[in-house]
């Protein structure tokens, strides 16, 4: 089972790769931070120092289109902010 969903890249993730050695990874909603330090450890094959959670409930949207309202709701999913040991980094872009 593949607890890492997908790797998060923006702005703000990204300073914090900068300053603090922080990566974001979108994970499975049933993932414990143990599980999650260990899939992180195998699949980048890196130290991981620390590992936060965060659960991020779906957000209500809509839209109106010709045929009226449609009401709609955005995805949930689960944050994980993994703490890297001093010295150690993964490479998102070494695949492309």
């Amino acid at each position: 089972m593949n607890i890492i969903e997908r790797p998060i890249i923006s702005e703000k993730l990204s300073a914090l790769t900068e300053k603090l050695n922080r990566y974001g990874f979108v994970v499975k909603k049933n993932a414990n931070k143990i599980q999650i330090k260990q899939a992180i450890e195998s699949l980048y094959e890196v130290e991981v120092a620390a590992v936060n959670t965060m659960n991020y409930g779906g957000k209500a949207k809509s839209r109106s289109t010709k045929s009226g309202y449609i009401p709609g709701r955005t995805q949930a999913f689960k944050k994980a902010i993994v703490t890297l040991a001093e010295g150690q980094s993964i490479d998102f872009y070494s695949n492309i």
